[in-house]
């Protein structure tokens, strides 16, 4: 099957009508098509399919336990209303890279996998990268069990409602010792290889980056009735510490977000009790984030005591800076500028991947296919088709070069 008979196939899967975006959401329906899709295209070709202790799926090609594999794939999954590109380009090119090879007649002399790491965005349960952070211990089975979803589901009874045992999950060291390198590929995330013209680039590095609850604390009321001089509005609170977010982030030459919010009693003639809102803050390196950070951690007390309000922050998750490997990254370019004799870019990114969780347990690799706008965990997320193209046939080169050695 084609690379674009395959997108076309997955296309439809978890699509909103009224917005266009993705609702993949992990251990969902949607999900559940997703995993048949990718369970079928390992069947079609003849791959040795399994599911792990953490509900990733693998296809492989060659003996598992013959150790030192070559394994590719992304995710399935997406934020809510995202692109179709983010994650399953990189799943859908390394089934159509395998193709590739084979068409070349490509002779294997190191096992190869293909890997879909679920709950990669964290959408449902708040945490990035679940499948990877688990399978690379970085995120325990207790810690695991106390994820819960916005309806009070924890993700032990929405894996249990998916047919999965939440018991078994956990660190998967066995699995990981079989594996010599990853290489991912994905969308790029912003427009670095639009701005030099490239349509294929390596990544060198993830900045460093978390998520960060905070609970601004005041008093209900009522709306028509409460003079403005009584009242304990923690979202005046909330307000003011999106804008300082902004500032702290332009001023340090890094990224601030508060992308979701929850509001307690959420009523349109109430003034609130408590407002909840997240942070996402990205930086190139660690003394910048903290920086950023705590900018707007103090801008946020300060503007919660001017209006009366409590404030409790909470870090919800945090990855600090990864460096992929050096001499896999290297080796990948080489790879990619052999036949050419051009310089593969090298760019770093802000948006965090699987790649990068397992980066400290095995040797991991990235590549970029252009975004002409740079958008991203949007419906206007995109890839020009050539570009796509360019993707697989970069991907089976790596491959080949790394397996077939």
């Amino acid at each position: 099957m084609s690379f674009h008979s395959m997108w076309a196939e997955l296309l439809p899967v978890g699509r909103s009508s009224a917005s266009g975006g993705y609702r993949r959401y992990a251990w969902t329906g949607a999900d559940a098509d997703c995993r048949v899709w990718f369970e079928e295209q390992a069947a079609s070709r003849g791959l040795s399919y399994e599911v792990d202790r953490n509900g990733n799926q693998w296809a492989w090609l060659g003996d598992p336990a013959a150790g030192d594999a070559v394994v590719t794939g992304s995710h399935l999954d997406s934020v809510p209303d995202g692109g179709a590109f983010d994650g399953p380009l990189g799943v859908v090119s390394s089934f159509a890279a395998l193709d590739e090879l084979r068409g070349r007649g490509a002779q294997f002399t190191k096992p190869v996998a293909i890997v879909n790491f679920g709950d990669e965005e964290g959408a449902r349960f708040g945490l990035a990268c679940v499948g990877s952070r688990l399978t690379a211990g970085r995120l325990t089975a207790a810690d695991a069990h106390r994820l819960t979803d916005a309806d009070g589901v924890t993700l032990p009874q929405a894996m249990e409602a998916a047919g999965y045992d939440p018991d078994a999950i956990g660190p998967d060291p066995e699995r990981l010792a079989r594996i010599g390198a990853f290489v991912e590929l994905h969308v790029e995330q912003g427009r670095a290889l639009d701005l030099t013209g490239d349509a294929v680039g390596v990544a060198s590095a993830i900045w460093p980056h978390g998520r960060w609850r905070f609970d601004f604390r005041g008093e209900a009321n009522h709306a028509g009735t409460t003079r403005i001089a009584d009242r304990h509005d923690p979202m005046l609170s909330y307000a003011e510490t999106v804008l300082a977010a902004r500032r702290e982030a332009e001023r340090a030459g890094a990224v601030a977000t508060f992308g979701k919010i929850s509001v307690e009693p959420n009523g349109v003639n109430a003034i609130p009790s408590l407002v909840r809102g997240w942070l996402d803050s990205r930086a190139a390196d660690q003394d910048t984030l903290d920086a950023v950070v705590g900018g707007i951690e103090k801008a946020a007390r300060a503007h919660a005591e001017a209006h009366g309000a409590g404030l409790d922050v909470v870090r919800e998750s945090f990855t600090p800076v990864v460096e992929f490997d050096h001499a896999l990254r290297d080796e990948v370019a080489r790879i990619l500028g052999k036949d050419t004799g051009l310089t593969v870019p090298v760019l770093g990114t802000g948006a965090g991947h699987d790649a990068g969780i397992l980066s400290g347990n095995i040797p991991t690799a990235m590549l970029f296919v252009r975004n002409p706008t740079g958008v991203s965990h949007s419906p206007a997320e995109s890839a020009d088709e050539d570009d796509c193209v360019a993707g697989v046939r970069a991907l089976a080169d790596v491959l080949e070069g790394l397996a077939c050695r």
